[in-house]
């Protein structure tokens, strides 16, 4: 008994530092960082200036709502498939790897 459940903590710890040692979901890998211009809120594509991202343009197709259906943000796409994801005030507070 005692073997298996330490083979079974094992087998956990070695999944979870898979999971968060991929370097394609890492923040540290350029294509997701926040340093890389395309996931920056000052490039124009990705600002909450831009009327397409504007927690004011009723017709945005990119808002991100909470369970109530309140607007909490906003998300942009890099080009190098990177999903950013910003507060209404433009702060990025999440991010999708690509899938590519």
């Amino acid at each position: 008994m005692k073997t298996t459940i330490i083979a079974l903590q094992l087998f956990c710890s070695a999944t979870v530092f898979a999971q968060t040692a991929n370097w394609n979901d890492s923040p540290a890998n350029w294509n997701n960082s926040i340093s890389n211009w395309d996931n920056s809120s000052s490039n124009w594509s990705n600002s909450p200036s831009n009327w397409d991202n504007s927690a004011s343009n009723w017709n945005a197709t990119n808002g991100v709502y909470d369970n109530r259906g309140n607007r909490i943000g906003y998300e942009t796409q890099a080009p190098s498939g990177v999903t950013n994801i910003y507060d209404n005030n433009g702060n990025r507070i999440g991010y999708s790897p690509s899938k590519r």
